[in-house]
């Protein structure tokens, strides 16, 4: 029986992160591989609200929030209120952060490196078939989806 799409995922992801988790341990670094979209939306030097960081990472404001509150626990990010609103966090990487980054890099360009070689091993690359599914669920959503589903569905139910 072949699984459902999510647990698929979700074993994908495991199987991705593990090996990227004991990478970071093998280099003596802690971290997370969740922490990279947030340090690489920062890794410019310039402070970004939680929003811009959301956006400029490609994940959702939840995530972002929780994630940077994670990275600031950590001492890897500071936050100061924002100038026009103090209830906006302005994020930026802290001293610890700024020093980290030169062995992260390095770790990243192994990840990217094996990313490719995964690619390669693929009768069609794991990254276009992902870009290709993420651009058709912004142009139609998942729920979206479901609720046709299920619409057809109900409407053949009735026919028979």
């Amino acid at each position: 029986m072949r699984q459902g799409l999510g647990t698929q995922l979700r074993h994908l992801i495991d199987l991705l992160d593990g090996a990227v988790s004991a990478a970071y341990e093998e280099a003596g670094i802690d971290y997370r591989p969740r922490y990279t979209p947030v340090m690489r939306a920062l890794e410019g030097g310039e402070p970004r609200t939680v929003s811009q960081i959301a956006e400029a990472a490609g994940i959702t404001q939840p995530a972002a929030t929780q994630t940077v509150t994670l990275m600031m626990k950590q001492g890897l990010l500071e936050a100061s209120p924002g100038v026009r609103d103090a209830r906006q966090k302005i994020v930026r990487l802290s001293a610890q952060g700024e020093a980290l980054l030169p062995q992260l890099r390095l770790c990243w360009q192994a990840t990217r490196a094996a990313a490719d070689s995964l690619d390669r091993d693929m009768p069609y690359p794991l990254s276009d078939a992902l870009a290709e599914a993420i651009a058709a669920l912004q142009t139609q959503s998942f729920g979206a989806r479901i609720r046709a589903a299920r619409a057809t569905t109900k409407s053949k139910k009735e026919t028979s």
